[in-house]
């Protein structure tokens, strides 16, 4: 859930701290409220923390052998 704060600008939960940010055009980081958390973020993709599951094959199993298949 967002606030408005006195200039009209909504106030959201940081998605990586949890603490108020300033979702509006003032806010460069937005929806973060820093750049440190823009970037902690940016580092949990990049170091695959953020992964969609998938089937995939076991390490051991060759992938797309015809034999298996």
């Amino acid at each position: 859930m967002s606030v408005v704060n006195a200039l009209g600008e909504r106030i959201v939960r940081c998605p990586a701290c949890g603490q108020d940010s300033v979702y509006a055009a003032s806010n460069p980081y937005r929806p973060f409220c820093s750049a440190r958390c823009k970037g902690i973020d940016l580092g949990a993709w990049a170091s695959e923390e953020f992964r969609m599951p998938a089937d995939a094959p076991p390490d051991d199993d060759p992938f797309g052998d015809p034999k298996r298949q």
